[in-house]
């Protein structure tokens, strides 16, 4: 059932007879009220004051926020009034105000939800709150749809993620995560620039999808008339900037994936990718944890963070695991020699009932079974190392085992954050590659990449040696504001569309 569905009819027409009523009398949703304090710069400066030095303030206070609360008592009316920063009480003596017949809209005509403009000074009641004395009152907008209630909130999560704008007006917590994930965008930002690197930016709308194995969204463009595609990954037009010379540079941007919705998948998300040349993977290993230490300096104070039941100590060392052994640490009964033999490993996803494709080769089953059997098993910060070649089509191979590559991904807390490796720089073993790619396309991998002919002229001129990395910014939140699902960080997360009853 929608909130909508859910509104109250009967309220909704008296408040809707309401606004008609003094829209008659000239009220237009007026612009022209100017606050001069917001509440947090009141209880900063004043809440630690006694009532008598209080008395002594000759300020006027002009404050605007929402109604979430109404008290009437006796000749009195209480109103809990909420800007952006928080709550304050408002006091109100109908024989105080000045202006508040202008619309023949009495106080107990006030709802919830109205958003009001109010001028008076600060007193302290009885209780010791702080409070505005209201000489003045101007109704700015009127609601004409109701808010929840107070005391149970906006508590269906669905709804939540639905009406994000009620969700934020509601529930302070919501709001103080989203201030945090803008916090620390800023604090990486921050971290780049002192770090030398330059900020760029790459097209959304592409010919060729590419930079990553999976399945784009398709759209079409008129004047050109033919199928584009929403990125999937910028990696592919950043590498062409270093070889066009710039040797540090980083872009955070949108990414779009037509793949599943689950607590930790969204289809439209928020990546950081940084390259640097003269680099490998072992850089880009350190400069994550560079990064995380400094993220967790600047809103925790290099303190420890909790997460659900969990403890990281971003400081110590983080464990680093090949594919290989993460395996035969998380998964019972496995022998090395079992994952260097395919009719083994098929006999081992067949036992543990993954299901998985006849052509798939040693390379791209191991990583099924480190997929699904040990990925939510990396709860402390870890490095995996040494992925199959099969399923990094634009890394280097190792210089020791050519069928894997130079490639780490970074887990914490059961999500992997980040994926890094050396860059492919040989455009020859590039071509096999991305053919080998359109042979999975062909098999029905509707994950594989493109061949991106114009990307192999770039890399033909020389992309010198390179390291990248690409760090999921909506799964850091997570771990930084304790939350579990995707959904709690993304303002408006994709949601099914409802079916129509």
């Amino acid at each position: 059932m929608s909130f909508k569905n859910n509104l109250n009819n009967n309220e909704y027409c008296t408040r809707l007879k309401k606004l008609n009523s003094i829209k008659k009398q000239g009220f237009i949703f007026p612009n022209n009220f100017k606050p001069n304090y917001n509440s947090n710069e009141i209880y900063l400066k004043y809440n630690f004051m006694t009532k008598e030095e209080l008395k002594k303030i000759n300020i006027t206070f002009k404050i605007a926020g929402r109604i979430l609360q109404k008290r009437i008592i006796g000749k009195a009316t209480f109103i809990n009034l909420k800007d952006q920063n928080q709550i304050i009480q408002i006091y109100i003596k109908e024989h105080n105000l000045i202006n508040l017949n202008k619309y023949k809209t009495k106080i107990k005509e006030l709802d919830l939800g109205d958003i009001l403009g109010v001028e008076g000074t600060i007193f302290k009641t009885n209780t010791g709150e702080l409070s505005i004395n209201c000489k003045q009152i101007q109704l700015l907008t009127k609601a004409i749809r109701s808010l929840p209630s107070k005391f149970h909130g906006l508590t269906n999560q669905e709804l939540r993620y639905r009406l994000r704008y009620i969700d934020l007006i509601i529930n302070p917590c919501t709001k103080q995560i989203f201030q945090t994930r803008s916090t620390i965008i800023m604090i990486i930002r921050q971290f780049m620039n002192k770090n030398q690197f330059l900020e760029v930016e790459t097209p959304i709308i592409q010919s060729i999808p590419g930079g990553a194995t999976a399945r784009p969204f398709i759209t079409f463009h008129n004047t050109l008339d033919k199928n584009m595609y929403l990125r999937i990954a910028p990696e592919l037009y950043l590498k062409r900037l270093i070889i066009g010379g710039f040797q540090k540079i980083f872009e955070i941007n949108k990414n779009f994936r037509n793949e599943g919705i689950s607590s930790k998948h969204n289809p439209e998300f928020t990546m950081m990718e940084i390259y640097i040349a003269y680099a490998d993977y072992k850089d880009m290993m350190k400069l994550i944890k560079k990064l995380l230490i400094t993220i967790n300096k600047k809103i925790n104070n290099n303190k420890k963070i909790q997460y659900q039941e969990h403890i990281f100590d971003l400081s110590k060392e983080y464990e680093e695991l090949t594919m290989q052994e993460a395996i035969l640490k998380y998964v019972p009964d496995i022998k090395l020699s079992d994952l260097n033999n395919i009719k083994k490993i098929n006999n081992i996803l067949n036992t543990l009932n993954i299901k998985y494709e006849k052509h798939w080769g040693i390379g791209k089953l191991t990583s099924i079974i480190f997929e699904k059997c040990v990925e939510k098993k990396l709860i402390q910060p870890t490095f995996i190392t040494e992925y199959p070649i099969e399923i990094s089509p634009l890394s280097k191979r190792n210089d020791l085992n050519n069928n894997v590559a130079e490639r780490f991904e970074f887990f914490i807390g059961g999500y992997e954050i980040a994926n890094g490796f050396s860059e492919l720089n040989d455009s020859e073993d590039q071509k096999e590659r991305f053919k080998e790619q359109i042979k999975q396309q062909k098999l029905g991998d509707d994950e594989a990449m493109f061949y991106d002919e114009e990307y192999i002229c770039a890399l033909e001129h020389g992309l010198p040696p390179s390291a990248g990395l690409g760090i999921g910014i909506d799964r850091l939140i997570m771990i930084f504001t304790n939350q579990t699902s995707i959904r709690d960080v993304i303002l408006f997360p994709t949601m099914k569309i409802k079916e129509k009853k």
